[in-house]
């Protein structure tokens, strides 16, 4: 199995898309429950609106990991602009729903990195690895707790960073 990165980027004015799709897209990460190391919407900065969907995922290969994105219903159903794919390699070892509870005042973020990779240690980090294109390094990865966008870039030791808002991902 080999662990993937999937984040689909929303193209603008799909909110009300990606609603009616919902069901329909927890149904099919229903399927990948045991695969999953991470999932969850990005969010606008005042966390009222979904900019992208995240997954992390361990799938078998190359061709799992086109079924899993391109079959997708947000996919399928066109409320992407983009969606990267990577390979991941997992620093922290666990899955999203392994972390401990989240720190009062604080908010969850994606911040995403092109540069080196770097071992980091937190008890904020949540999951955190290397993104890869094939064999290539091509930045991080990371899931964090913050009080705020800056902190989450600085806690992945960032210069240039792109931070995202999120929460958890999955049925509510």
């Amino acid at each position: 199995m080999t662990q993937y990165f999937v984040y689909g980027r929303d193209r603008a004015g799909t909110g009300d898309l990606k609603g009616r799709l919902t069901e329909e897209h927890w149904a099919f990460m229903d399927r990948y429950a045991a695969e999953l190391i991470a999932r969850g919407p990005t969010l606008t900065e005042d966390r009222e609106e979904s900019t992208g969907s995240l997954h992390i995922v361990d799938l078998p290969d190359d061709e799992a990991l086109k079924v899993f994105a391109y079959d997708e219903p947000y996919y399928v159903g066109g409320a992407f602009e983009t969606v990267e794919l990577y390979r991941f390699h997992n620093r922290t070892g666990r899955t999203m729903w392994e972390f401990a509870t989240a720190v009062e005042g604080y908010n969850r973020y994606l911040v995403l990195t092109k540069d080196e990779s770097r071992p980091l240690s937190s008890d904020h980090l949540i999951v955190y690895g290397d993104l890869r294109d094939g064999d290539t390094h091509v930045g991080r990865a990371a899931l964090v707790e913050a009080p705020d966008a800056a902190a989450a870039a600085e806690l992945v030791e960032a210069e240039h960073a792109e931070v995202h808002p999120g929460e958890f991902g999955g049925r509510r």
